[in-house]
This record gives C-alpha cells, structure tokens and sequence, in this order.
C-alpha cells in the first residue's frame, strides 16, 4: 500500500516542459509510481483535479540559519512552498568558529539571524549535525562563509591577506565541504570579507570546486561600479574553475539602470566562454539587509565592537557623514537611494520598536536630529542588532531578469520585526503577479526556476524535479488563485492558493494549514556523502 497518491493533478515536473496530468504514487518518503494510479491503494489520497503539482520550491538565498529550528516561526517557508533553502549567505554565518570568534558573530549576526541562545558548535559538521537533531520543516544545505573563515585565521583585520593566510583560509573551506557544506559563500560588502582581494577570492574558490562546490556571491558592488564587480566574479570563477552564482542579482539607483542589460550581457559571454554562471533575484523593487551596512567600509575594520566604538566620536561621524554624500567608491546605498527610501525593518529593544516600519527621515524627524546620526544612534543603541528595508529599483527590470534563463528564485527573507514582505511572500508573488497576472513568463518555466535550476546548481541527486527515486518535496497549489499577500505595511500576511506542501513524503502544509509535521531534513554535499560511505 502507498503512503499517498496525488491524483488527477496537473504535474510540473520542474524541467520547463508543459503539465502532464499524471498520478503520484508516495511510499517511504519517495516517490515510486508516477502514471494512471486509480487502482492504487493509499492511506492518503489527495484529489488535485485543477491544481498544479510541482516539486517543492528550493530557495537559494535565506537567513534562516538559526531560526529554522523553531518550525512555530519558520513554518512561513513551508506555507508557500519551500521545501529546501540554503543556509551560510553573503559569508556571514554561524560556522565555523571558536571560542574567540564565536561571541564576535553571535553579536554580529543577531540582527540578520535572530538568536536562539548559546551555539553548542564550532565546526561546520557539528553545526549540522545539531541542525539534524532539530525540529526542521524543510529541509536545509549549508555554504561555507567566507568571513567566518576569515576571522579564524586573521580576525577582523581590514588588510589583504597574505600567501600563508590564503592556504589556510583554503583549508578550512576545503574541510567544512568534506564535512558537508556545498559550497562556499561571499558577501564583499560586509566584514570582514569586504576586505578580501581577487586573489583570496581565487584561492578559496579553488577549494570550493574542488569538492564540486559552487560560490554564492553578494557583490562588492551593485550600483555605480556593477559592471566592474561582476568583470571581478566572473574572473574569480574563470581562474578557479568554480560554479558561479551571484546573489540577489540587481541594479542600484535610477543613474544606473542602462548597465542592469549591460549586466546580463556579461553573464551571457560568460556562459558563451564556458562559466557556469546564474543569478538569483527576489520580485521586488526593494532589498533588506542589516543597518550597519550603510557604513564605508573603512568603518568596519575591527568588527562590530570596534564599530561601536567609533560612533562615539564626534569626527568619525562627520567622516561618515561627508562619505554618505562625497563618496562613490563603495556601496553608498544614501546617495543611490536617499534617505526616504531607508526603513527599519526591525530593532532587538522594545524601548525602539516604535521606529519599526519607518524611514530615517521620519525617524530624523522624531528625533528632532538628521537622519546620518539618527542611523549612528540606533546603532548604538541597539548593539547593531538592526536590520533595514531599501527601495533600490524598477519592476521592468525584475521582469526582464525573470525571463532570463539563468535566473533562479531566491527570497533572500530576514524574520523579525516589521520584515521586507519578501520573507512571507516571494514564490506565491512569482506565481500570481508575475506569472499569472503580467504573463511575464509561462507556469512551467517558473516552475523551473523554483525547483529544477536550483536543483541544478546544487548538484541535488535526487530532488527539485517529478521522478521516480526522487524524494517527495512537493507543492500542490491552484493556479488561478494563487499569490502573495504580504506587503510593506503588513509583512507578516500569509500567502493564498498553497493547498498541500510535503517534505520528504509527509505532508507539512495540508489544506493551506501548517500540520506541525517536521520532516525536514539536512542536505550534505553528495560528493562527501559517497566518499564517506
């Protein structure tokens, strides 16, 4: 007897191609039949006459490290159809660490993150080997981050490194992905990674591919200098042989749309030159990330301790403050976006929860201060635990990048506080406003962007498509109704049309409703799992 069968469904298999209307035989967590099964008999049978059935969506850029432990907050992934995301982004994670460095991210990371008490880990395997004995409602993979390593070997120094550092950096990559991790993250706007040169970069990206790794990579620039960091990324993965994937891929600032086709260009050469390449993006005119990350970057020398520090003096922040509105050589998201267009997302106090949901010229205003030092003071205030919400661009492009066939779907969703709508509603917003409503492009090719890309990226053995063996992360949603419902005022909407999500064959979301099943589990590097056994 099956466990489930899905009948009568319209069956997305996550390839591209068009639906098949097939039944889905389920048994010990896989799929095992996949044809006409009126005649099978199953403990459960779920009719999807008029539903689409998809493989469960896999989200390529989270920050759900520590927080998808607790399925009560995290169940939101599941309710919209994630069944996979990938944890260890922009090289900011939570392993590996030591005793010295740990507090040092604890601290740093507790604004992106969210905190679930003390780390019980140092190394990356003891770190998944605690996500394994977790209540997980997806399941989860790990990138190695780039400034964890860092900071075990130098610290938060803001200097290159030297030949010896980089072979060590190198080693650590290489032993966090044979205990597990798929590939190796970068974020070249955040410490203490900003600090890194191209020849680092090369050298740790080696030890990525050499265990067929890919390298997730938020850019060291995205506006006025795009198409100079993206010549950087695609140099990286050409000398080091590395799969490339850039990051919630985007043009910064009105100046500098004419370079988002420019962009799309290069990556197309590169493709054409033999670099595997691809891009994941969110369908929004607006990022999240944490507040500090306003700062130039010579503020970030020394951690998040040295940061704080600094704020305190009276010509530091005036540097600052001539930087936010002389400086073009770094990310200088004031004078791409203005002040009005910069939200507080979320505080960690209660006293400044009442800055939540509102930009820094109202804070400023509230204050009765401009909004550079309203930034400085709610920094330190709030030890840096603050996250922020930009409005960066124009939908037109997000539909021009959509249709790209390089393009993958990532949220790139931060929980706490007042969080960008992103978190709660990015696949259902594909899938209604953009599929559905714009036509921008056709169900099954957003289907593919979901499930089968990512799949592909990831070297997944066996999940992100519809077929026997494969495990049974799927999504069963009705097209004609399906969509996002959260929004900048009320992020915290749950998203419509998701009828039944299964993680490894148990149904995590039935009839629209999380069950409390927790079936998720955590994805290792398939190369390391072979040698292993």
């Amino acid at each position: 007897m099956l466990d489930i069968v899905i009948r009568n469904g319209q069956v997305y298999d996550g390839t591209g191609n068009p639906w098949t209307r097939l039944d889905i035989g389920i048994h010990d967590g896989r799929i095992v039949k996949i044809g006409q099964l009126h005649d099978s008999e199953a403990v459960r049978v779920i009719e999807a006459e008029g539903l689409a059935v998809s493989p469960g969506f896999i989200d390529t850029h989270v920050h759900s490290d520590l927080l998808c432990t607790k399925p009560d907050i995290h169940k939101i992934k599941v309710l919209q159809g994630v069944t996979t995301e990938l944890l260890g982004q922009d090289g900011i994670s939570v392993a590996p660490v030591n005793e010295q460095t740990k507090p040092l991210w604890q601290k740093q990371l507790r604004g992106l993150n969210g905190d679930i008490g003390d780390w019980p880990w140092n190394s990356i395997g003891e770190y998944l080997q605690f996500l394994s004995r977790s209540t997980l409602a997806g399941n989860v993979a790990y990138l190695v981050p780039h400034g964890a390593v860092r900071t075990l070997v130098m610290g938060f120094e803001g200097r290159r490194a030297t030949t010896e550092e980089m072979r060590k950096m190198r080693e650590l990559v290489e032993e966090g992905m044979r205990q597990g991790a798929v590939g190796l993250s970068s974020g070249l706007v955040y410490p203490p990674n900003l600090f890194s040169c191209k020849e680092e970069l090369i050298e740790l990206c080696k030890g990525a591919a050499k265990y067929d790794g890919c390298f997730v990579v938020h850019m060291r620039n995205e506006s006025n200098h795009i198409l100079e960091a993206l010549d950087e990324m695609i140099d990286v993965a050409r000398r080091s042989s590395v799969r490339l994937h850039i990051s919630h891929f985007k043009v910064i600032g009105r100046n500098n749309r004419g370079n988002f086709q420019q962009a799309l260009e290069k990556m197309d050469q590169a493709r054409a030159e033999g670099i595997e390449i691809t891009f994941d993006q969110y369908p929004y005119t607006a990022g999240s990330t944490v507040l500090h990350a306003l700062l130039p970057p010579w503020m970030h020398n020394g951690g998040t301790e040295e940061l704080l520090a600094k704020l305190q003096d009276p010509e530091i922040r005036r540097r600052i403050k001539d930087d936010f509105e002389n400086n073009h050589d770094f990310e200088n998201w004031v004078e791409s976006c203005g002040w009005g267009k910069i939200v507080i997302a979320s505080v960690t106090s209660e006293k400044n929860r009442v800055v939540e949901g509102k930009n820094l010229l109202e804070i400023a205003e509230m204050r009765g201060t401009t909004p550079a030092d309203a930034v400085f003071e709610l920094l330190l205030e709030e030890n840096a635990g603050v996250t922020m919400v930009i409005s960066w661009g124009e939908e037109e492009d997000i539909t021009n990048a959509l249709k790209h066939p390089m393009q993958i779907v990532g949220s790139d969703g931060i929980f706490g506080g007042k969080p960008h709508p992103r978190l709660y509603g990015t696949f259902p917003r594909i899938l209604g406003r953009f599929v559905r409503e714009k036509e921008v492009l056709a169900l099954s090719e957003a289907i593919r962007h979901m499930t089968g890309a990512p799949a592909q990226l990831l070297r997944l053995k066996d999940r992100g498509y519809i077929t026997e063996g494969y495990w049974a992360d799927i999504v069963i949603f009705d097209p004609l109704t399906v969509t996002d419902q959260a929004t900048y005022e009320q992020p915290l909407l749950e998203p419509i049309g998701i009828k039944y999500v299964l993680v490894n064959g148990k149904l995590a979301v039935d009839n629209s409703s999380f069950t409390g099943l927790t079936a998720g589990t955590v994805i290792r590097n398939e190369e390391i799992s072979l040698k292993i056994t």
